[in-house]
């Protein structure tokens, strides 16, 4: 196969943990000496799983894979919150937990968490606020409280838990485009008068594609090598 080829044309990638989206992007780039590359939905540093890489005229249909539901596996750790909800930062706050049951964690997953929700995205995201990045505003020390973040709509269309080991509980969730499940991990956490963070995430399929046909970055690297000698 000709290099040429490996134009307009999309990727699923398995997304390693400590990469952001962008050095994916930027790598694949480098790899396929592409001229239009883009990704069709951002997953945190610490996040890993799928991520759709369009190439070429493929980039006219990021909006297309960004609009589908998107499936994630992950754990959230009650008793423990840190400034960017994961374990991107260190722990700022502990919380209690000996009276969080079962029963009250998955009624208030289907009475609150269910179906169209407003959420507000982390402070350590990508979202401009006044043309600035919020992670900016974070990592140079401005006060989230002063920050006016505006919520944002989510579908939550399934949000399976499972306790057996708490206070780390075990997560499937299939939502919409825009879903931050960070801010889910906060929002339930303060429903149930808490904190948590988010432990492990991993985004298991975009639609009908899978992580299971997604091919390792540095296996993209030696079939890039192999097809140009």
């Amino acid at each position: 196969m000709e290099i040429e080829r490996l134009e307009n044309h999309f990727y699923l990638i398995d997304k390693p943990s400590s990469w952001t989206s962008f050095d994916v992007v930027k790598k694949m780039k480098f790899l396929g000496k592409f001229k239009k590359i883009g990704h069709a939905g951002t997953l945190d540093p610490l996040a890993t799983g799928l991520l759709i890489i369009c190439v070429g005229k493929h980039t006219k249909k990021i909006d297309y894979f960004q609009n589908m539901p998107k499936t994630y596996i992950g754990e959230l750790v009650f008793g423990k919150t840190t400034p960017s909800i994961d374990l991107e930062t260190e722990f700022n706050g502990e919380f209690p937990i000996s009276h969080i049951s079962e029963l009250m964690i998955k009624e208030t997953v289907l009475n609150h968490f269910i179906g169209e929700i407003k959420q507000v995205p982390p402070i350590y995201s990508a979202i401009k606020l006044d043309g600035k990045r919020l992670y900016n505003y974070a990592r140079s020390g401005v006060d989230e409280s002063k920050l006016v973040i505006k919520s944002r709509d989510a579908i939550i269309y399934d949000f399976e838990v499972d306790t057996l080991k708490f206070p780390v509980v075990s997560f499937k969730i299939t939502c919409s485009k825009g879903t931050y499940i960070r801010s889910l991990v906060r929002d339930l956490a303060l429903a149930l008068n808490s904190g948590a963070y988010l432990n492990k995430l991993t985004r298991t399929h975009i639609g009908t594609y899978s992580l299971a046909e997604a091919q390792d970055i540095k296996n993209f690297d030696q079939s890039i090598y192999e097809e140009i000698f």
